[in-house]
């Protein structure tokens, strides 16, 4: 595990991270972004690398800024053989931190594994409860109006 790193995402990173997004987002399983927006929002992603082989991804998480008090996770993946060895909870746990840095008192995701989050502490909410703001990325969603992810939220 020590030739793993979590570092902050930098502009050579974008295709690599579009690249996996869209792996997942191709199988339904998160919301494939843009290039476009995925540049807007650089700043906003941490990527995971081998030490040796810092231009290899292998896994990506952002932290979005909500709102005065809210922060979203999202776009969470795991490149497929580096799954099932904790770099996703390693990931979410960097994002939780820097929440806690920015001074959020809360962060919230919308998922399909309730179970991986809950572990983290995150508990289960109605989609209702969280500010409208947040629905803009839902309308380019292919499940809009009839999603069936789960919202959940931390508080830190």
């Amino acid at each position: 595990m020590s030739d793993i790193a979590i570092r902050r995402a930098v502009v050579s990173d974008i295709k690599a991270i579009h690249k996996l997004l869209n792996f997942y987002g191709d199988q339904g399983f998160l919301l494939s972004r843009p290039l476009s927006e995925l540049y807007d929002h650089l700043r906003d992603f941490f990527v995971l690398v081998e030490n040796r082989k810092d231009d290899v991804i292998m896994g990506a998480c952002a932290l979005g800024i909500c709102w005065e008090d809210l922060g979203e996770i999202r776009s969470l993946a795991v490149a497929e053989g580096c799954q099932g060895k904790g770099f996703g909870a390693q990931l979410v746990r960097k994002c939780i931190e820097e929440a806690k840095s920015l001074g959020l008192s809360r962060i919230f995701v919308l998922t399909y594994v309730e179970e991986f989050f809950a572990k983290a502490g995150f508990r289960r909410v109605e989609k209702s409860s969280l500010p409208h703001k947040i629905w803009a990325d839902c309308l380019r969603c292919s499940k809009f109006p009839e999603c069936d992810e789960t919202a959940m939220i931390l508080d830190l």
